[in-house]
């Protein structure tokens, strides 16, 4: 049985890929601090869900930071991990206006200790999560791997794309196979709080008027869960090797010098969000009221992936359309959190 450790698995994307990897047979380690930046008892759902799948006998939960000196180093040097993937991470642009250093300690030193691990108990593949955001100022649409990203706008997005040099780095100086996955808009079943699906549905269940930023003229790759965790779990035996010539295919990413390749996992199209919108009332039943507000700083008015590189690599390509992603986030929501029972509203914990 192989083994992979993952890194943020009480997460979002981490409790969905932790799931699916038990399915495929996988022991897997997950380490998730349970943090408070949003509803820790989501989290500890997460996590006890896990614990009780079918081969939840296989998962092993570790509470802990990434950054913790030495947290890592114990972890590869008592597992053997045959692969690692790298989730864990302080997310979101606006709350890195506010709390800049969550983001250094967990982004930037979370990645040098896990990386620091890796140098002394190699996997066979290192898989870390990067975001779109790291495009930044790009205007050429769709993003593609191979264009630059020097112009980040965001603290998080540099704080990202820094991540992706510190791989590259001990990628060619020790020879670790890396692939970056740059996600963009994740949505689904058990998401964050603090995403817009989230508080747009929560706030139209509620009767509550939701706040659409840049008066709605915004548009992004949405990308639903399942399809996501597919696209990583294929990318775990699509292991980049050095070129031995320095030469790459057209359209790679593939470093010159290291075994290292930055890869989109998006949807390969671009939805406008008045239209993710009505895929909600749709889902809902209910009109939303809207309060239409400007851009916030450091957001991007548009992402759009080219996801041909990953399909290029492993074959697929997501395909799950927004109405139905979300009417299944939708039913998620009512089923959990069961909004019209009295007393029971656990999203107004």
């Amino acid at each position: 049985m192989q083994s992979v450790l993952i890194t943020g698995s009480a997460g979002f994307i981490g409790f969905h890929l932790s799931k699916l990897l038990l399915a495929h047979g996988f022991r897997v380690v997950g380490l998730d601090d349970l943090n408070d930046y949003y509803d820790v008892s989501l989290k500890e759902a997460r996590h006890d869900m896990l614990s009780r799948e079918p081969d939840g006998e296989n998962f092993t939960p570790v509470i802990g930071k990434v950054e913790t000196p030495g947290l890592l180093m114990d972890l590869f040097r008592d597992h053997g991990f045959d692969y690692v993937i790298h989730l864990a991470a302080q997310a979101g642009v606006r709350y890195s206006i506010e709390n800049p250093r969550s983001y250094l300690e967990s982004n930037l030193i979370g990645t040098f200790e896990i990386l620091e691990a890796a140098r002394a108990y190699p996997p066979k593949h290192m898989l870390l999560a990067s975001t779109s955001s790291a495009f930044g100022a790009n205007t050429e649409m769709p993003y593609k791997e191979t264009q630059r990203a020097d112009h980040q706008m965001s603290f998080y997005a540099a704080t990202k794309k820094s991540t992706e040099s510190m791989a590259h780095s001990y990628a060619h100086l020790f020879d670790l196979p890396v692939t970056m996955f740059r996600f963009f808009t994740v949505y689904g079943p058990w998401g964050r709080p603090d995403m817009a699906l989230f508080k747009f549905t929560k706030a139209i269940l509620a009767g509550r008027p939701i706040d659409v930023y840049n008066h709605g003229d915004m548009k992004r790759d949405f990308t639903y869960v399942e399809d996501l965790i597919e696209a990583i779990r294929l990318l775990m035996d699509a292991i980049p090797k050095r070129p031995v010539d320095g030469l790459i295919p057209e359209g790679d990413s593939l470093s010159p010098v290291a075994p290292y390749r930055v890869v989109n996992i998006g949807n390969n199209d671009s939805v406008h969000l008045t239209a993710f919108i009505k895929a909600i009332e749709a889902a809902t039943g209910i009109e939303a009221k809207k309060n239409m507000l400007p851009m916030q700083p450091g957001d991007v008015p548009a992402t759009w992936a080219d996801a041909s590189l990953l399909r290029d690599l492993t074959g697929y390509q997501p395909k799950t359309s927004v109405e139905e992603g979300v009417a299944e986030f939708v039913k998620w929501y009512r089923d959990y959190y069961r909004p019209n029972a009295a007393g029971a509203d656990r999203a107004n914990g």
